[in-house]
């Protein structure tokens, strides 16, 4: 809490202050990043990426269907058209067969997307060398969305430094936490500048308030950086207690053939943020039946996220799969759910977790 209180000695409570630059820079530092900006939200972060890029109203941004809405909502702000791209079995994030079909379809409509939201889904990395190497090929940027895997690698490098834009969230479930917070990555210097200038009002150089552009109050506060610095000195010791969390689970499910764990490729270093599984479809045991025994039990677990192609405001805008009827991002859903996976529960509270489960089996 050292920061925290060097803030408030120094009455530097405000947007900005020493907290909030050292915090860019050790994150950047951290993920082998040149520029960073510490924004309220990831939100934020995803929302001055896409501006940054150039996105306008009726323009195409595709994204991963399998996520949290903040990771499309910035594209509504924009007034933009979210195209969703299912997500595949091997690691439950973009799918390249499917991404490419979105490809040539935008082709066809002679109007081909302004960028691409790939998720970095509950810490686990895409497969970027695949998914790079199509938008690269139709010349589409890609916003890298990696609220959820800070300290996560793909193949031995670093998540938040695949995108031209890569964004951060410290919000109060994340890995580390500001208590709300975020921040936009790149290499750009130019970029990560003019987003910093919109973040704060886009208030020109003038002695007196004066505005040319549209601007956000998006700046994080000296005090919450203060916290995100604390937190980041403890990241790596989070990363090895989440992963020893998510293999206590795998080791004590390895007896119960419906229970599959999220699965990890060999080119992907999680940082297992949440453990995730999914049941069979032929288990009689259902994932709210899970989730409703934990609950009876004043233990929390929740459903994966739901598609946000199936989402009552997005299900208009299109969506690609390659799979002939449903899909994949569907299915994690309907199987899958969220096991408690906080570093600060201790060995005794998981095993009575576990415990709950198995009883179901």
């Amino acid at each position: 809490m050292i920061y925290v209180k060097e803030a408030f000695d120094t009455n530097w409570v405000a947007p900005l202050g020493k907290n909030v630059d050292m915090l860019e820079k050790e994150v950047a530092s951290y993920v082998n990043r040149k520029h960073a900006a510490a924004l309220i939200s990831g939100t934020a972060a995803i929302h001055l990426g896409l501006k940054w890029l150039g996105i306008k109203e009726g323009d195409f941004v595709f994204c991963s269907s399998l996520t949290f809405s903040g990771s499309c909502n910035s594209i509504m702000y924009e007034k933009a058209i979210p195209i969703f791209i299912d997500s595949e079995y091997q690691s439950w994030n973009m799918d390249v067969k499917a991404l490419e079909k979105a490809f040539n379809w935008a082709k066809k409509q002679n109007k081909m997307p302004k960028a691409v939201i790939t998720v970095n889904l509950y810490g686990q990395s895409c497969d970027y060398d695949r998914i790079k190497a199509v938008c690269d090929k139709y010349d589409a940027p890609i916003l890298e969305d990696a609220a959820e895997s800070l300290g996560s690698k793909y193949k031995g490098i670093h998540t938040g430094t695949f995108g031209e834009l890569s964004a951060l969230s410290f919000n109060g479930n994340k890995i580390i936490t500001t208590s709300g917070g975020g921040m936009l990555l790149s290499d750009d210097e130019k970029a990560i500048k003019k987003v910093k200038f919109w973040a704060t009002q886009a208030r020109d150089n003038y002695p007196y308030y004066h505005h040319t552009e549209l601007g956000y109050n998006y700046r994080l506060s000296n005090v919450s950086a203060g916290i995100g610095r604390g937190q980041l000195t403890v990241l790596d010791e989070r990363v090895k207690q989440k992963k020893a969390i998510y293999h206590r689970y795998k080791e004590a499910f390895a007896d119960i053939d419906d229970i599959e764990m999220m699965p990890v490729p060999e080119w992907s270093a999680p940082n297992y943020w949440l453990t995730t599984l999914t049941l069979k479809e032929t288990s009689k045991v259902k994932p709210m039946d899970i989730i409703d025994n934990l609950a009876e039990n004043n233990v929390e677990a929740r459903p994966i996220w739901k598609p946000m192609h199936t989402q009552p405001y997005y299900e208009k805008y299109p969506f690609f799969t390659t799979k002939e009827s449903g899909s994949v991002a569907e299915d994690i859903f309907n199987r899958g759910l969220c096991l408690p996976s906080d570093t600060k529960m201790t060995t005794e509270e998981q095993d009575y977790v576990i415990g709950l489960v198995k009883e179901l089996f």
